[in-house]
């Protein structure tokens, strides 16, 4: 198998296909597309959990940010984490304390508390590997909302088994549930997590042919990367399906938005917005943006696509309305008079540049 994500294929018959045990407590769990598993043990409302994968080099800001990116698109507040590190016996205690340090710093500034985990030292790993899980609970929506979908933007939402007259759970979002007509939303703009690693690794060759400015800029897209303000605001509007592009970028992203409900997409590429230093660093390290990691880029369905950008514009959050979910299964791609359908996903950008 290649590094990162399995392929659609895969994922459908050897992991999903496994699965057959459930539990009423689990209202939604694991799906081509879903992100958080969604559960709502007895006399509690909905929370939600999800988990960043083990990844060489544990890099903690980067495994937080996407696991918390995760629940956020889920329309649920990051609250605590858990994290498993597996050192290599050669691993320096001042390692340990750098990882910790970082994770600290991380989930701290998105209101994260490290709850617990595990640290062990391994023969069998070379390199310092992590694995991140985060919890949270339902994000303050509208007065309206309490377990149930909302008036205008019709996607899908949660309904808590445990609402009840003195408890008011708010509903939590699911991929699926899209709807022919809905205008999709992209906000900031796409490929800042693959820009910023690009320009760290490539930054003395960089400032060979571009001005300090540049790349210094795009190493610092890291500040952009958390979706926790934009996927607040949406959930405070009464948007219900929201995805985060992450690993394989925008592209990814729209084929898991479109598969997991079924539907079609027309989207104008010319719209996808894009940063000039992730276009002229992509061009120089030969990589497609749009097949670049994207965590920072939220991805929303809603039925009035343009009040939903002026309202994330008035709250200094960038959106641009790039395309609609359409009827049957064709998901096309425009670029002017130019005209494709939209692949399955493949292996992200990322990973074939550092082969």
């Amino acid at each position: 198998m290649r590094p990162g994500k399995i392929s659609d294929s895969v994922l459908k018959r050897s992991v999903l296909k496994q699965i057959r045990f459930r539990r009423q407590e689990v209202l939604s769990g694991a799906g081509l597309g879903e992100d958080c598993a969604i559960f709502a043990p007895s006399g509690l409302c909905a929370s939600a959990v999800s988990q960043a994968p083990v990844e060489e080099g544990a890099d903690m800001a980067r495994l937080l940010t996407r696991c918390a990116n995760n629940l956020a698109s889920a329309g649920a507040r990051p609250l605590a984490v858990l994290l498993t590190l597996l050192l290599p016996e050669e691993a320096e205690e001042a390692l340990l304390r750098q990882l910790m340090a970082a994770a600290e710093e991380t989930g701290s500034q998105m209101g994260m508390q490290i709850a617990g985990g595990h640290t062990t030292v391994s023969r069998h790993v070379d390199c310092p590997l992590a694995c991140v899980t985060v919890y949270g609970t339902p994000m303050e929506g509208p007065e309206t909302a309490a377990c149930a979908s909302l008036e205008g933007d019709s996607a899908q939402a949660l309904e808590c088994p445990n609402r009840s007259a003195s408890r008011a759970c708010e509903p939590l979002r699911v991929t699926r549930g899209l709807k022919p007509g809905q205008e999709i939303v992209l906000t900031k703009w796409v490929a800042l997590e693959g820009t910023a690693l690009l320009a760290r690794i490539n930054r003395q060759r960089l400032l060979e042919r571009y001005p300090a400015h540049l790349v210094e800029t795009a190493e610092g897209f890291d500040r952009y990367l958390s979706v926790i303000p934009e996927a607040a605001s949406a959930v405070k509007s009464g948007i219900l399906a929201m995805h985060d592009a992450s690993e394989g970028g925008i592209l990814a992203a729209l084929w898991e938005l479109a598969e997991s409900s079924g539907v079609g997409l027309s989207i104008d590429l010319r719209k996808i917005p894009i940063r000039q230093e992730t276009v002229e660093i992509c061009e120089f390290c030969g990589v497609n943006p749009y097949m670049l990691a994207s965590s920072g880029c939220l991805v929303l369905a809603a039925d009035h696509g343009e009040a939903l950008a002026d309202r994330l514009a008035a709250e200094r959050i960038p959106a641009a309305v790039i395309g609609r979910i359409t009827a049957g299964r064709d998901r096309l791609l425009y670029n002017g008079d130019e005209k494709r359908y939209l692949d399955k996903p493949v292996q992200d950008e990322i990973y074939k540049y550092m082969r």
